[in-house]
């Protein structure tokens, strides 16, 4: 299995190589050759395994055994999962609402930092020591066959640079702290995290973890990642590799759990009706990688209904699939003043924006996403689908297609699609937009249920609302079930669960619903490095400057400072 980018070219890479790259240079995002089918007695013999053993099923469809051997795929896949505080790693519980009906929700957060990032980025991290120790490996016995000592400078190291909304930080900093020969820089936009957020990548004090707020938007967090992998030179020099959702590693990850979920709905179903019932997973998305690992399941061969996004007020997904227009903000947004008052959960100050493209603050901040980045990965698929001619000549235009839509969003905030393109994202998609509104009534509605009281976060909420509108406006099936993705523990977003509920006079957050981990995390210690503007060059100078004292004094760590 080979590797390629959105947007063209002739280079090819294994999945080695695409995992250590994470962005192509000319600004593509790795995709597989081929999607592979899934055996033909997928359904009987994958029906009882568990979430490690469907890991080792699925990935190694698309990572040949030459790559990594079967049992070093499964030591890595155990080793990724050996901290998640449930033994299905992943587990579905059915809910029933008060009208009777069944939903299941997907809980993705019983890992290490209460979020559903945990289950790629735990992998992902020990994927990217795997390979670094493999290479270095190989360089110490060709440089001891020469008689010589590979020295430290020799080693292949890694420098990991990510944005963050809020969970993927965390995420990425628990699954590579204090990893040999890798080095991971955060970028989040300050003050735009949630307090449990910000505590918890900045209270990790290992010496290979550097946190960097920014005084911006996570798009332009985001924006300068993307410049910095596009710089040959810098990427040179520092080997950077990608830890945000375009690492083609975490969408493959991701993909496991709807498995797992499906056959868990399956078994739960088939205890209590013999009618057989299609399944549909909706799922709250603001950078759309999540939802993409159910395409990629879905085009596999998974048998599901379409995919349902549900979308917070930065609504370009649902502007999409409404119009087939994929831009910044909407027509009925131009002029308007975006600038928001603090969120609870979400903020601690103001979310201005100096134009009519920002950022609108909700309460759902992982979500508040101008532009969603693995939407790329599904505009090819689209673009090919769209194309003529051979297969050779669909993925050269699908290719050429991709770099001039990319390329008008970049330079003109929007692209229009085709109408048969959009038509044909609807086939496997259907999107809804809630609002912070819906979003505290959707909170208040399911903690208040009296068939099952369930308790959660602001995102998860979405997810559900979205459910909701789907199953309405799009009038699907009684015989369909949904499952809806939970990315989030409630505690990660505590204002926000605790102002929709601050009126439940059974609600205790600190007896029912804290962490223990929680507890007291706001008053540890920190590191970070602080940047005032959103320049890419102010970032490379932290990234030079940490890497010469790392050079000098190996064992430094990096003191609090602003550029």
């Amino acid at each position: 299995m080979k590797y390629f980018s959105t947007r063209g070219g002739n280079e090819r890479l294994s999945f080695e190589d695409a995992v250590l790259t994470g962005l192509a240079p000319n600004g593509g995002l790795y995709i597989p050759e081929t999607i592979p089918s899934l055996p033909q007695d997928w359904q009987t013999k994958w029906s009882n395994y568990s979430f490690q053993e469907l890991s080792h099923a699925v990935l190694s469809l698309f990572i040949s055994p030459t790559e990594i051997s079967p049992s070093d795929l499964q030591s890595l896949i155990e080793k990724s999962y050996q901290s998640f505080r449930s033994e299905e790693v992943t587990p579905t519980i059915k809910l029933t609402k008060d009208d009777g009906k069944d939903l299941f929700v997907l809980e993705l957060w019983h890992g290490p930092t209460f979020a559903f990032k945990d289950v790629a980025l735990q992998l992902l991290g020990n994927l990217f020591e795997f390979f670094l120790k493999r290479r270095n490996e190989k360089l110490r016995q060709e440089k001891e066959a020469k008689g010589e000592k590979l020295s430290e400078t020799e080693k292949h190291k890694l420098t990991v640079l990510g944005a963050t909304s809020g969970d993927t930080g965390s995420a990425a900093i628990y699954g590579l702290r204090n990893k040999e020969n890798i080095s991971i820089f955060i970028l989040h936009p300050k003050g735009r995290v949630s307090p449990i957020q910000e505590a918890q990548m900045t209270t990790v004090l290992d010496s290979n973890v550097h946190n960097v707020a920014v005084k911006a938007t996570f798009d332009d967090c985001q924006d300068i990642v993307k410049a910095l992998f596009s710089d040959k030179e810098f990427n040179n020099t520092h080997k950077l590799g990608a830890i945000n959702s375009i690492n083609w590693a975490r969408i493959l990850a991701q993909t496991v759990y709807y498995f797992l979920s499906y056959f868990s709905v399956q078994r739960q179903l088939s205890a209590s009706s013999s009618s057989p019932r299609e399944i549909q997973f909706v799922v709250p998305t603001g950078n759309f990688g999540d939802v993409l690992a159910g395409y990629y399941a879905k085009r596999m061969g998974l048998p599901i209904t379409k995919l349902g996004i549900g979308t917070n007020e930065n609504d370009i997904l649902a502007r999409f699939w409404r119009s087939g227009r994929y831009e910044k903000v909407g027509e009925q947004s131009q002029g308007e003043n975006n600038a928001t008052n603090p969120v609870l959960g979400s903020s601690d100050g103001k979310q201005a924006t100096t134009s009519a493209g920002g950022v609108k603050e909700t309460l759902s901040p992982a979500m508040d996403i101008l532009v969603s980045s693995n939407f790329e990965r599904l505009l090819w698929y689209l673009a090919y689908e769209d194309a003529a001619g051979s297969d050779n000549q669909r993925r050269e235009e699908a290719g050429s297609t991709l770099d001039r839509w990319m390329s008008a969003v970049k330079s003109d905030g929007r692209v229009v699609l085709p109408t048969s393109v959009l038509e044909l994202a609807r086939k496997d998609f259907v999107a809804e937009r809630v609002s912070d509104e819906e979003t505290i009534e959707t909170i208040q509605k399911y903690f208040s249920s009296k068939s099952n009281p369930y308790v959660v976060d602001p995102h998860t909420a979405v997810g559900l609302a979205a459910a909701e509108k789907i199953a309405s406006n799009a009038g699907i099936s009684d015989t369909t079930t949904q499952i809806v993705l939970s990315t989030a523990h409630p505690a990660k977003f505590s204002e926000a669960v605790s102002r929709a509920l601050k009126n439940e006079s059974n609600f205790d957050f600190e007896g029912e619903v804290l962490p223990g981990e929680f507890k007291g995390l706001l008053d540890c210690p920190r590191r970070v490095i602080e940047v005032e503007k959103p320049e890419t060059e102010l970032v490379k100078r932290v990234i030079d400057r940490v890497a010469e004292e790392a050079r000098t004094i190996p064992s430094t760590s990096a003191i609090n400072a602003s550029i």
